[in-house]
């Protein structure tokens, strides 16, 4: 047998000054002529100290209003449109309980949105009107924009849904 000997390089990390000019995008926003928010703004300190500013005047409650349990008060103005509801709503309700930087806030919001779909159909049934899925989808634009996807999409779903049934009546047909 063989001994290989291998010889390791090592490589040391070079402290080299970094010349900024030499980089690109490197201090774009320093020219204040060049600044997208000037003359808007008034450059000062006082972006650090907090409220600078005089809170506009609460808007009134009149319907359920979820808030951050990292917020000391509800925001000024909220909308008042869609108050939460039905399932979803729960899901919103049980998301607010957990910190924004959780998993457990943000997970159940994006499941509430799904549900909402589903309860908005529902809904619109339950109404006597037949929604327009295909037009409020955008299908007829991606027939006719993009028909490569939307025929790879069509196929995608009905493989996994003909995978699903079949996966389902396997375990039933096994009692």
């Amino acid at each position: 047998m063989e001994h290989i000997s291998m010889e390791m390089e090592v490589k040391s990390i070079d402290n080299k000054p970094i010349d900024p000019s030499q980089i690109k995008g490197w201090g774009i926003d320093a020219d204040s002529e060049n600044d997208p928010t000037y003359p808007m703004k008034t450059r000062n300190n006082g972006e650090h100290a907090g409220y600078s500013w005089e809170r506009p005047p609460q808007q009134p409650m009149t319907v359920e209003v979820l808030h951050s349990n990292e917020r000391p008060n509800f925001s000024a103005t909220f909308g008042t449109s869609t108050p939460p509801s039905g399932v979803s709503g729960m899901l919103r309700r049980e998301a607010f309980n957990f910190s924004e930087n959780s998993y457990g806030h943000w997970l159940p919001l994006m499941l509430a949105d799904r549900i909402g779909v589903v309860e908005g159909i529902v809904d619109d049934l339950a109404h006597g009107n037949i929604p327009n899925i295909f037009g409020e989808l955008g299908l007829k634009a991606e027939w006719e924009h993009n028909r490569a996807n939307l025929i790879t999409k069509i196929a995608i779903g009905a493989l996994v849904t003909g995978a699903l049934v079949a996966f389902l009546r396997r375990n039933r047909d096994d009692y």
